[in-house]
């Protein structure tokens, strides 16, 4: 099923159509969020449509639409308090708003995050903002945080699961408001984060999206240390358990910029690091001109993701563990396209893993194949779970 979405659907999706990558990926959650929605009294018409909808949808992707398979012991951990089914989750910026949030435990995920959310409502950059690069399986996006608002996501939340008895962790990835300051940032992300507080499984600070004027100057340890400082004490404030939180890093800085950011980050207490967000580096791309724009891809702004950063995100990774010794959990992301990928984030330091651009161009078995793939890894180094492996090369060394 997986070669007939890799040479069938998706050459049909990625040029047969000529349509938009946005506007698809905009359809994409809409028919998940609706494959995914269970019928109530005042949907019972539409009920025999849906149920055709979602036995099609299993039979194409071989995943079960209405309760997620179990999966095997060996892949299951836990990590700050949280049981993970398995390492492997969806990146942050498939589904900002929440809207397909039912459907990500069915597909198989192991935890998901939404996001990037703002305290403020905002439209994000001018479009085209989106481009596929099928030559270096890679994607641009220059999206800008576009999403409506924290009080909107924590609502659908509550529509979702009203007492947030959620199937799958759920992380919510927070963001800089563009009408914010760089100033005023640390305010801004308090507040996005005390609305949602409650409904977070973890919470992620993105300082490090090239999309935001500004934003990534935040993962400088002077402006980075207010923000984490100001979460962390409403994070411990009242009588509400306190929730994990995690800080994404570029994978465009500099070693020592990295170290300092896990030092700070080990200072303030943080449960962990996310390694990496998207690159703005355009060295060794294959694709030249954007098609969709007639431009030279250097001309482009906006980050890349998907396999040009696989090899950086993987060092990222390997930098950190190396530093902390093991001692700060890494959510491994970049460039993961297979077993392969997976296993070689995984031992060099990663307690799990988010994909995005790789599921987009592997399809939706991608996430079966992978955790088949790790199975047969642990099986192979003779490991009896996936916290084992964490940080194998580094062990072996």
């Amino acid at each position: 099923m997986q070669q007939l979405y890799r040479f069938g659907l998706r050459p049909l999706l990625f040029q047969g159509l000529k349509a938009d990558p946005e506007t698809m990926h905009r359809q994409t959650i809409d028919l998940l969020a609706w494959l995914a929605t269970e019928p109530t009294r005042g949907a019972m018409f539409h009920q025999p449509i849906r149920l055709a909808a979602q036995a099609a949808m299993a039979n194409l992707f071989k995943v079960k639409i209405k309760v997620s398979s179990p999966q095997s012991q060996a892949l299951r951990q836990s990590l700050w308090g949280l049981s993970f089914d398995n390492p492997l989750g969806l990146a942050a910026g498939f589904d900002k708003d929440g809207i397909a949030a039912r459907a990500w435990p069915l597909l198989g995920f192991g935890f998901t995050e939404l996001g990037t959310v703002t305290y403020h409502a905002q439209p994000g950059n001018a479009k085209p903002r989106m481009f596929r690069l099928p030559a270096d399986s890679a994607a641009l996006n220059r999206m800008g945080f576009n999403n409506s608002g924290a009080a909107a996501l924590s609502e659908r939340l509550k529509q979702h699961w009203p007492e947030s008895n959620y199937p799958i962790p759920i992380g919510i990835n927070l963001g800089k408001s563009k009408i914010t300051a760089l100033a005023e940032a640390a305010e801004d992300y308090r507040k996005s984060f005390e609305q949602l507080k409650t409904q977070g499984s973890y919470f992620v600070v993105n300082v490090s999206s090239p999309n935001t004027p500004g934003l990534r100057s935040l993962q400088a340890k002077e402006q980075l240390a207010p923000i984490l400082e100001a979460l962390q004490t409403a994070n411990h404030a009242g009588n509400q358990p306190a929730k994990p939180l995690l800080v994404k890093i570029s994978p465009d800085l500099a070693t020592e910029d990295i170290h300092d950011i896990v030092a700070l980050a080990q200072a303030c207490q943080l449960a962990g690091i996310i390694a990496t967000n998207t690159t703005i580096n355009r060295e060794g791309l294959k694709t030249q001109i954007v098609n969709a724009t007639g431009k030279a891809v250097i001309d482009e702004a906006g980050g890349i993701s998907g396999a040009p950063v696989t090899q950086r995100s993987t060092e990222v990774i390997r930098l950190i563990y190396k530093q902390t010794q093991g001692a700060l959990p890494i959510i491994g992301v970049g460039g993961i396209f297979n077993a392969n990928d997976a296993w070689e984030k995984i031992t060099a330091g990663a307690s799990l893993l988010q994909t995005y651009t790789g599921w987009v161009y592997e399809g939706p078995t991608m996430v079966k194949e992978i955790l088949n793939g790790l199975i047969q890894k642990l099986e192979a180094h003779g490991l009896q779970n996936i916290s084992e492996a964490v940080g194998l090369d580094y062990h072996n060394d």
